[in-house]
């Protein structure tokens, strides 16, 4: 939509202008995914999300509690730690019989900070036995874990809606885009598509890239034929995306037959 609207005569952006570039989104484009708002995939996402403001939110609360552990001269413990009891209930003996203002806005983020820390542990908790049920298939991938899992299948919202692999990677943003000049045959990343499931597959990329796998021996021989290390992990990702799209299409399938199975029983 954003390029039929940037093609127009008609500069601007309002809701008129947006339907009728949809209307030339969807007459040049007959093969657009379906979208989806209903299933299994969108309390997922919900879910997903809602830890994913928490996460937010309690970042947030750490910064402002170490301004105020600076403030009051008690040691900063390293950012990464605040989440931790054990960190949080030494720093909260810290601010034992310390009566500013500060030290009593101290001690509320603490236990803001420990409230929102159990909820987003509860919450990944949830979201991998959902996910469990859901992808079994895809969290067998090397570096897929839950939590990864989960996000792929949220923003998915469904693989049948896609009509092939390569449609799949052009959502992702993982189709490399063709950027040719004279006789030079070469292309760029692709900053376009869903950059939830872009930064995804990235992360699974670089856990294979980290770790002993197929993903590691394909970049060793990616970059042994000449290809850059940047190259190799768009082609990585790109490779990985088809894989995401087979194993979610078995997912899906398996519970699609399940349920008729439990139909049919019923």
């Amino acid at each position: 939509m954003a390029g039929a609207r940037r093609s127009a005569r008609e500069p601007g952006k309002s809701d008129p202008i947006d339907a009728l570039s949809v209307a030339r989104a969807a007459l040049r484009e007959p093969n657009l995914p379906v979208a989806r708002l209903d299933g299994v995939e969108r309390e997922l996402r919900l879910l997903v999300d809602y830890r994913d403001v928490l996460i937010s939110d309690r970042t947030g609360h750490q910064s402002r509690l170490r301004w105020f552990l600076v403030e009051l001269g008690i040691p900063e413990p390293p950012a990464r730690k605040l989440t931790l009891p054990v960190v949080l209930a030494t720093v909260d003996l810290q601010l034992v019989g310390r009566t500013e203002p500060c030290a009593r806005i101290a001690r509320d983020l603490i236990a803001r900070i420990s409230e929102m820390t159990a909820a987003i542990d509860a919450l990944a908790r949830q979201i991998g036995e959902l996910t469990k049920a859901l992808a079994p298939s895809l969290l067998a991938l090397f570096g897929c874990g839950s939590l990864t899992a989960a996000k792929l299948v949220a923003e998915t919202a469904g693989i049948s809606r896609f009509r092939s692999r390569a449609a799949y990677a052009s959502h992702t943003g993982t189709a490399p885009v063709p950027v040719w000049s004279g006789n030079v045959v070469r292309h760029r990343l692709n900053r376009g598509g869903n950059r939830q499931l872009n930064a995804a597959l990235h992360r699974i990329a670089i856990t294979q890239l980290r770790c002993p796998s197929l993903g590691q021996a394909y970049v060793a021989k990616r970059i042994a034929a000449g290809d850059t290390k940047t190259e190799v992990i768009r082609a990585l990702r790109r490779r990985l995306s088809d894989e995401v799209y087979r194993r979610l299409q078995t997912d899906e399938a398996a519970r699609s037959a399940s349920e008729s199975v439990m139909r049919v029983a019923a």
